[in-house]
């Protein structure tokens, strides 16, 4: 039954927001932040994840193109592309690193008792690591490697 949610924010209310709260706590993710928190991040994030937005300004139009949506979305600030390229740069990796740990743990705890098809010595996790195009410039610790001309 539809409780007037959208989809988005259904697949969000999975998540465990105290966790997530505790490790921007852990990290001081929200220091001296006014409006865009670590969790209006992260939903953008796994808003561009999950629509397969390729950059911050299609991120930006995708989710500004439904505005008067965001708040029941779980956005509790205005998305901008300039905001999300501070957040990026500026809030601590850890927070999410972290928060994926609190997510693997519960996988795990969720389906320690299934048989897998195969027997496995170890634990196995796919994680996506799509590349997003974005500007190369902004990731001097990375080498990336050019396509050879022929």
């Amino acid at each position: 039954m539809n409780k007037g949610q959208t989809v988005f924010s259904q697949i969000m209310d999975f998540l465990p927001a105290y966790e997530f709260r505790k490790c921007v706590k852990r990290y001081n993710g929200d220091y001296r932040v006014k409006n865009f928190t670590c969790w209006n991040q992260f939903l953008s994030l796994a808003f561009a994840q999950l629509t397969y937005r390729e950059s911050l300004r299609d991120i930006e139009s995708c989710l500004n193109s439904m505005s008067r949506r965001l708040y029941h979305m779980g956005f509790r600030g205005k998305v901008s592309k300039s905001t999300l390229a501070d957040a990026n740069e500026k809030r601590p990796w850890q927070i999410y690193a972290d928060f994926a740990q609190v997510m693997i743990t519960r996988a795990r705890n969720l389906y320690q008792d299934d048989p897998l098809a195969v027997e496995l010595e170890e634990t196995i996790y796919a994680l996506d690591s799509t590349v997003i195009d974005l500007c190369l410039s902004l990731f001097p610790w990375h080498i990336f490697e050019k396509p050879r001309e022929r």
